[in-house]
């Protein structure tokens, strides 16, 4: 655990460190940039800064695995819905192969 901890407070610096350098700030503006500006406003510590990072993080994959599985679920009861996806991924695709 301390060196997920650690690995996340370098990660997170490093994030510091990047969004002073950049000329567009609002190309940079992501969860993790608003975070460390309310720690900069002092509205967060940087103990919750590295928490909220940390449980995005960690969570990500199970919510996401989750949301998928319902999703598909979903799209197999409306198959109308999946003939309307899959047209629209021909238009935006084409015929060509995808990537496996």
């Amino acid at each position: 655990s301390k060196d997920l901890k650690g690995a996340m407070e370098t990660l997170i610096e490093q994030k510091r460190q990047k969004l002073s350098t950049v000329e567009k700030l609002d190309e940079h503006m992501d969860f993790a940039s608003q975070l460390i500006f309310a720690q900069n406003r002092g509205d967060l510590t940087a103990e919750n800064v590295n928490q909220c990072v940390l449980e995005m993080m960690i969570a990500a994959p199970d919510t996401l695995s989750v949301t998928l599985f319902f999703m598909l679920i979903l799209i197999a009861e409306h198959p109308t819905v999946e003939e309307e996806m899959m047209r629209e991924i021909e238009t935006v695709v084409g015929k060509q192969e995808l990537p496996s």
